[in-house]
């Protein structure tokens, strides 16, 4: 199978908290990001799967389309900790990775003979996370 990468990035704000710790419990498990702050967060989406009649595993303007739709346009400019899809996790970098795979995996299956082998978030310059299949 071949493997296909394809960079995004998008500007969204968090808060690192939970509401199970205490204010000191915050700021000692999370640090200087138990405060507001924004990054601007570079993603990795890779794709795999046979090559289509087009030599392909998938248009790549479809993968922006379904990137855009699933994910830049619901997520940039937000604050991730008041995101609906966060209501139920802390925003941290490894959820969004998560979050941005199960809202890409179904998309990609239905529209391309494809599938999602993994979801790259680059949070800073010395921070990446990456969730999806085992290489």
């Amino acid at each position: 199978m071949i493997a296909v990468s394809r960079r995004y990035r998008f500007p969204a704000a968090h808060v690192l908290r939970s509401d199970a710790f205490s204010e000191a419990e915050n700021a000692r498990i999370y640090g200087k990001c138990s405060n507001l702050h924004g990054h601007d967060y570079g993603i990795e989406v890779t794709v795999t799967g046979p090559l289509d009649p087009s030599g392909r595993v998938m248009a790549p303007e479809r993968l922006d389309a379904l990137v855009g739709e699933h994910v830049l346009e619901p997520l940039a400019h937000t604050n991730l900790a008041e995101h609906p899809l966060f209501a139920e996790r802390i925003s941290t970098a490894e959820n969004v990775a998560r979050v941005i795979h199960e809202r890409l995996a179904g998309p990609i299956e239905r529209e391309a003979r494809a599938r999602l082998l993994r979801v790259r978030v680059q949070e800073t310059r010395k921070n990446g996370f990456e969730y999806g299949e085992d290489r």
